[in-house]
């Protein structure tokens, strides 16, 4: 999987690549979407994490946590439950 950016710099993703990533369909994080209910976070790393990216997307039933280096190339990479919310994950 890869993170690339578009002409204005923002983050863009294969929707098929992150569905398989969220464990739903591809029509499920469509219409999650379109209700408002994906949510996405991008935090630039700091200190020994310099020049990396770590994104975090959630919708209903899960979320997804993936960093990437600079190139955009994903170098780690976990799913949580819904139930389980990621914030307690060191950066």
């Amino acid at each position: 999987m890869r993170f690339d950016r578009d002409v204005r710099g923002e983050w863009i993703v294969d929707p098929n690549e992150l569905a398989a990533k969220l464990g739903i369909t591809l029509r499920l994080l469509q219409d999650e979407r379109n209700l408002g209910l994906v949510h996405t976070r991008v935090d630039a790393g700091h200190g020994g994490n310099e020049g990396r990216s770590r994104v975090t997307v959630r919708c209903r039933v899960a979320t997804w946590r993936g960093v990437f280096d600079e190139q955009g190339r994903l170098i780690n990479e976990r799913r949580f439950r819904a139930d389980q919310p990621p914030d307690g994950v060191i950066w």
